[in-house]
């Protein structure tokens, strides 16, 4: 089914990698040369969660700004 709708619209692949190529390199380049420091797939899990996590605080930060995040932490 994923390879007949790809031969309908040859350029999907392209679309949709373009927005996410960004996290995922800003996330190795935090990371490093040493990729994981844990081992075992859970301890990856979590430690992959975490990076996500900061990415996306982050972010958050430097869309909304320091005051409106903390205001609606107050808030809820």
């Amino acid at each position: 089914m994923a390879q007949a709708e790809l031969k309908k619209n040859p350029d999907a692949m392209r679309q949709r990698k373009g927005p996410v190529e960004h996290p995922y390199g800003t996330i190795k380049y935090w990371m490093g040369s040493t990729h994981f420091l844990t081992k075992r797939l859970p301890n990856v899990q979590a430690e992959m969660s975490l990076h996500v996590l900061a990415y996306n605080l982050r972010r958050a930060i430097n869309i909304l700004g320091v005051p409106k995040i903390m205001a609606q932490l107050q808030a809820a």
